[in-house]
């Protein structure tokens, strides 16, 4: 876990379809789906929304994360980025347990929704999955409904999350994976606060994923 205590600050350099790992791991790049061990029903989902081959950012960012690593990713919208990494979820998570283990947080509710999308599309042929968008705009009321329901991955924006979660509305008991997009400007922007305090009720083992976009990003390891 990515964490501000007895740490080193750490620069990233940041290039094009860049993985960075936060532990000594030499990334392998797979050149198709099919080396990458995925659940039958999730390959399923991968070639019906039409993801044939695995782009760049994919090859080199989907096996990092399913083998445990902290990550850090760069890659541009239009890259296949959301594909990575919503791919990683539908795989980490254990959809016959009816608790939330995947978060994946952004910093507008346009891209929750696209992301939302996206997830729910690629993981429509696993069986008992849920996916809850969870975002400001709409009445806490819904949320909660949503959250009723049991999702194995939340996808929302980083106040209306924390709200839930300091309503105790939203277990973060079980989360294993944090995703975290377009990080850069999330950590670097007036949403650092409530990051940094939805990280305080995760536990000290969950796995973090970065997407950034272009610059350099500093952060606590």
């Amino acid at each position: 876990m990515l964490t501000d205590a007895n740490t080193e600050d750490i620069t990233v350099p940041i290039v094009e379809s860049t993985v960075e790992t936060t532990t000594d791991y030499e990334p392998t790049e797979t050149h198709n789906w099919n080396e990458m061990n995925l659940k039958e029903n999730l390959l399923r989902g991968i070639y019906g929304y039409g993801f044939e081959n695995p782009s760049p950012i994919q090859k080199k960012g989907i096996m990092p994360i399913l083998t445990g690593r902290d990550v850090i990713a760069q890659a541009q919208s239009g890259t296949g980025k959301t594909g990575a990494f919503t791919v990683s979820t539908l795989q980490c998570v254990d959809e016959t347990l009816n608790e939330v283990q995947g978060l994946i947080l952004a910093p507008t509710r346009e891209l929750a929704i696209q992301i939302h999308d996206v997830i729910s599309k690629i993981g429509t042929f696993i069986e008992n999955l849920k996916c809850s968008l969870l975002i400001g705009g709409r009445s806490m009321e819904q949320d909660m409904k949503e959250l009723e329901n049991k999702p194995q991955i939340v996808i929302g924006t980083p106040g209306r999350i924390h709200d839930l979660i300091r309503r105790r509305k939203l277990n973060t008991k079980l989360i294993k994976l944090l995703v975290i997009d377009e990080a850069d400007e999330m950590l670097s922007s007036g949403f650092k606060e409530q990051v940094y305090n939805i990280f305080q009720f995760l536990g000290n083992k969950v796995q973090v994923t970065l997407l950034v976009l272009h610059f350099q990003l500093k952060f606590k390891h």
